[in-house]
């Protein structure tokens, strides 16, 4: 891990937690930050990212054999995003990538990169290929327009959520051109690590504030983009997160992983999907990641927490400045898309206490990301083919 941000010594900033330890939460104003994040007007500090290079004449065709994306044909100053799978077609890596026409930038969340860069070291072989972990030397910026040039880049990304990329297929309830992402812009710029603040200055210089993690998170969950460090657990597949439509080509040749993705998507569906819910507003807290998400056992009778089965968890929760209090959950997929949910949050115990707190209780509309049926049915059982059986 990197040392802490020095943007954590601004006046006001408040140092985030969990996967965004070492930068800002917030510098003081967390609405005013989201919306000028939102149009435009402002830039956040991601200097806990890291940042792996692969270079050399077969870095791109290799990369390509590794993944899950089609990458061979990258062309300099291109984006795209690439998933490295287990056997079983569970995400273990989901890092975005440039190629500057030499090397191939790859970034991904701080507590990837160093996996990452072994695992694409012990894979190389015999290959042209050198991997270098570049955390070190690099940190990264985010901002919803593009920095301008006079802040000095070797690399810069530019997010493809929500389009759907070459060979893909989108698994979300809605139509492309009403999709809640269809505005989403979102650019990670690769900067020398010893110059975040010499290019922060100059950027404020000409206008450009600073925004916290949390003004990042909020526009990201509206726009239902799923992020590695907090959607994606130990049992995800690409089709639960809609993340077939950016990073997964469909008729590319064999990987790690590639069974299953064919075979929920020929054969199948999903075990579970990704849903969008509106939280009650009327508490001051938000739910953490890994909250319960109750439905009731019968639809009908809807009165009692005592007659409701827990059916997913709450992976991101944020504050909208305009739809309030939102969240990301992974639920069963043959949960009533009609239901009324329930997010139970059961704080931590404080030290020294003898009785474990009351469970906070949050009302959920559910809005669909990926639909129930997504995937193609063609004969066989509808069943979870990822252990074999009909459910």
């Amino acid at each position: 891990m990197t040392a802490p941000s020095p943007l954590l010594n601004r006046h006001g900033a408040v140092a985030a937690s969990g996967p965004d330890e070492g930068v800002a939460a917030h510098y003081g104003s967390p609405v005013p930050e989201q919306r000028a994040l939102e149009a435009g007007r402002a830039v956040v500090d991601l200097s806990h990212y890291a940042v792996v290079t692969v270079s050399g004449p077969d870095r791109l065709s290799w990369l390509t054999t590794l993944s899950s994306q089609q990458v061979a044909g990258l062309k300099p100053g291109e984006s795209s995003e690439l998933l490295l799978l287990d056997i079983s077609g569970r995400i273990e890596q989901a890092p975005a990538i440039t190629d500057d026409g030499e090397t191939a930038w790859l970034i991904t969340e701080a507590s990837h990169g160093a996996a990452l860069a072994e695992w694409l070291d012990s894979m190389k072989f015999t290959l042209r290929v050198e991997i270098a972990d570049r955390t070190a030397e690099y940190a990264v910026l985010g901002s919803a327009a593009p920095l301008p040039e006079s802040v000095e880049s070797p690399a810069a990304w530019t997010d493809p959520w929500p389009q759907l990329a070459p060979g893909a297929e989108s698994y979300s309830a809605v139509a492309e051109e009403e999709h809640p992402g269809a505005d989403w812009a979102w650019h990670l710029t690769v900067v020398p690590r010893r110059q975040v603040e010499e290019a922060i200055a100059s950027l404020e210089a000409a206008g450009t504030s600073l925004a916290g993690m949390w003004a990042y998170e909020a526009l990201r969950i509206a726009a239902w983009r799923p992020r590695l460090a907090q959607d994606v657990d130990a049992k995800a597949i690409p089709h639960e997160l809609d993340l077939i439509r950016t990073a997964v080509h469909l008729s590319k040749g064999c990987y790690k992983g590639q069974e299953t993705i064919a075979r929920v998507h020929n054969l199948g569906h999903p075990p579970r999907r990704l849903v969008f819910l509106h939280l009650d507003g009327s508490e001051h807290t938000l739910p953490a990641p890994g909250a319960e998400v109750l439905a009731p056992k019968d639809p009908g009778d809807r009165d009692s927490l005592a007659k409701e089965r827990s059916v997913g968890v709450v992976t991101s929760a944020a504050r909208h400045h305009e739809a309030g209090p939102i969240a990301l959950a992974l639920v069963k997929r043959k949960v009533d898309t009609e239901a009324q949910l329930v997010v139970r949050h059961r704080p931590p115990q404080e030290e020294g206490s003898e009785e474990p707190p009351e469970p906070a209780f949050y009302a959920a509309g559910q809005e669909l990301i990926v639909r129930p049926d997504a995937g193609q049915a063609v004969g066989r059982p509808q069943g979870d083919f990822l252990r074999g059986r009909p459910r």
